[in-house]
């Protein structure tokens, strides 16, 4: 156990037990039970809007390499390995890692894609891959339609870019699309394009905006298949005549998992920060099943977005490469069963989140080990369709007594900040 935060810092940042250096890596069957697709987020190179709302050069690796242990087993700073710290300007980068998802049995990326009435940010990344057809890369894209505010810094009324809905904006929107649905690697669903609305509760009449995308795309021949990511207290794609839902872990199952004070001594007294359990997580959405709309389940390697919310991030604790395998097999065994083969869907959050702390790129302290367990997982269920995930690497009841334990935290930050006052009473003395 660490005993100071200069110890979990060197802990975190060095091979654990469970690194894996991709030297042996799990054989894949030659049929994949399911499609995984992993959420992209490309927010790794530099651009004049970010240089100006948050300094030059910013980019993601600038909150990441910023973060603290702000308690004991607190797996913070999370620090990039085998690719380093990328700039996604370089379009070898994407080559590498769309090698790297093919390898362990990620089919493709579901790119964050941003527009404003006609502004595009963060494009590049989107850009190089349709200049070169030669990265084997399925992917599609989800719309993060909210506006950008400097949200990381407390600011949340700060609106920094805002967007500006309007039926002549959507079908702006949807013409913007057409060379992306024309690239023979663009992800398909029973043959039609996959789209995502990231927060369709933000715009003026949803139904309608999606109305009118199913009119602009009908009259190319190419209906689009349009998902919902569950977020925001928003579950049902139905209101919004949207076709699926995805899950987008770990947001919808926080709502119905118990807070639990840090598990393990506090190096920042100050922190405020909300902490769950991964295994009450992934055990809340394995058991989350709705009827009457398609569900494509999600699942996280694990969360913890500190690095951009110092102090007062939502902190996931407890994840191994086991656990998620577990869960990662649960979702794929699920969605084998319940659905035919072109909408066999399970969606990875993330690949490359490392500022929210949920990734499949290896880092410095697990390597490759959660690519290899997802792989493994895949292995399984095609090695034995009708079984069971085994879920005993997820503990039962996490998560549970979650009020006494907050109750337990206060009072030890109460004596915390009594004894740090006592003290600089004496040495005034």
């Amino acid at each position: 156990m660490a005993d100071t935060l200069l110890e979990q810092y060197a802990c975190n940042v060095m091979p654990g037990a469970d690194y894996d250096d991709g030297r042996d890596r799990p054989t894949l069957p030659e049929r994949l039970p399911a499609r995984l697709i992993a959420f992209y987020l490309p927010q790794f190179h530099a651009i004049p809007e970010n240089d100006a709302w948050w300094g030059e050069g910013f980019t993601e690796w600038t909150n990441v390499t910023k973060a603290l242990p702000r308690f004991e087993n607190h797996y913070q700073p999370r620090l990039p390995g085998a690719l380093g710290f990328y700039d996604l300007k370089q379009a070898g980068v994407l080559r590498r890692q769309a090698e790297m998802a093919r390898a362990y049995g990620i089919e493709g990326f579901c790119f964050h894609h941003y527009w404003f009435g006609g502004r595009r940010l963060l494009e590049r990344p989107v850009e190089n891959l349709l200049a070169d057809r030669s990265i084997d890369l399925p992917f599609c894209v989800n719309w993060a339609n909210e506006n950008w505010s400097r949200r990381w810094d407390g600011s949340e009324d700060a609106v920094l870019m805002a967007q500006a809905h309007s039926p002549e904006d959507d079908v702006a929107f949807a013409r913007s699309l057409e060379p992306l649905f024309d690239d023979p690697r663009y992800i398909r669903v029973g043959g039609r394009p996959l789209l995502m609305l990231y927060r369709p509760s933000l715009l003026p009449d949803a139904a309608a905006t999606v109305e009118r995308w199913r009119e602009h795309f009908a009259r190319r021949g190419d209906p689009p298949y349009i998902v919902m990511p569950q977020v925001f207290h928003e579950h049902d794609p139905r209101p919004y005549g949207m076709d699926a839902a995805a899950g987008f872990p770990p947001h919808r199952s926080r709502l119905n998992v118990a807070p639990i004070a840090p598990p393990g001594r506090l190096f920042d007294h100050e922190f405020r920060g909300d902490v769950r359990t991964y295994d009450a997580i992934a055990r809340e959405s394995i058991g989350y099943r709705p009827d009457g709309f398609r569900l494509f389940p999600g699942v996280c390697p694990d969360w913890d977005n500190d690095a951009r919310s110092p102090g007062r991030g939502f902190v996931l604790t407890g994840s191994t490469p086991a656990k998620y395998g577990a869960w990662v097999e649960a979702a794929v065994r699920w969605i084998a069963a319940e659905a035919p083969p072109e909408e066999r869907l399970v969606f990875i959050n993330a690949w490359n989140e490392w500022a929210e702390g949920t990734y499949l790129e290896p880092d410095r302290h697990y390597g490759y080990a959660y690519l290899a367990a997802g792989a493994r997982a895949l292995a399984r269920v095609a090695a034995d369709p009708g079984g069971e995930a085994d879920l005993s690497a997820l503990a039962q009841g996490a998560g549970e007594a979650g009020r006494p334990r907050r109750l337990a935290r206060r009072v030890a930050r109460a004596g915390a900040r009594l004894s740090d006052a006592v003290g600089r009473a004496l040495r005034a003395v």
